[in-house]
């Protein structure tokens, strides 16, 4: 099955070689081409592509913004994001936005391959940068002195998963191996990856990374609402 692209990038030079790249594997066919974040947005809806690879900065709409408004059209895409930013400023709006993919542009041209191939099959991919730095937020979080807030709602997604498969669930997106994760629910190490095969199941997710950003995407981050 021939994967179709929409390739969005400000600049020409990159998008043009993001494009020849993806033209050379005989499994992808870029069906569009956008500058700005508008342009990609229209041409999502008229080309309904596969797969959405979208640069984060863009004039009009920024790639979060595409990625919400792609999905919120229900056009069957998914969207991966490919940028040189992996700061928290770009990486989280992306993620709760609905980004299934996020791969920074030093890639190898065989990681973006493999990432654009990734998500079209209903996979998450994350860039390792964009792995640690979610963890680094986490830990700086969970070291500054708590503040009050409001009880946090599950999202309606998580409402099929019992009150330990969330605890697992945030401990692991705060970045804690099953080890780690065993240790503070006084568990086994058999017990936490049992829980985390059910999660994976309920949740329709291909593996760790996966839902490590579904985590994000949804704010079940905070070790302390556990």
């Amino acid at each position: 099955m021939t994967i179709r692209v929409l390739v969005a990038d400000d600049q020409a030079v990159v998008r043009d070689g993001v494009v020849l790249l993806l033209g050379s594997a005989d499994d992808i066919e870029v069906v569009g081409q956008a500058g700005d974040g508008l342009d990609a947005v229209r041409l999502a809806a008229e080309t309904r592509p596969d797969v959405a690879l979208v640069d984060l900065r863009m004039p009009g709409l920024d790639g979060a913004q595409v990625t919400a408004e792609v999905l919120a059209a229900d056009l069957g895409t998914r969207v991966l994001i490919l940028t040189t930013y992996a700061d928290d400023d770009a990486v989280i709006p992306a993620l709760r936005a609905g980004a299934a993919g996020y791969l920074t542009k030093d890639a190898t041209s065989e990681a973006l391959l493999a990432a654009v191939r990734e998500v079209a099959a209903g996979r998450t991919v994350l860039d390792p940068a964009v792995q640690r730095r979610l963890v680094q937020l986490v830990v700086s979080e969970s070291a500054a002195p708590p503040a009050a807030a409001a009880p946090r709602t599950l999202p309606p997604e998580a409402e099929g998963l019992t009150r330990r498969e969330i605890d697992v669930v945030r401990l692991v997106a705060d970045g804690l191996n099953n080890r780690q994760v065993a240790r503070e629910l006084v568990v086994s190490q058999a017990t936490v990856k049992t829980h985390l095969n059910h999660v994976l199941s309920k949740l329709a997710l291909e593996d760790r990374g996966a839902l490590i950003a579904w985590a994000w995407r949804h704010g079940l981050t905070n070790p302390t609402n556990t």
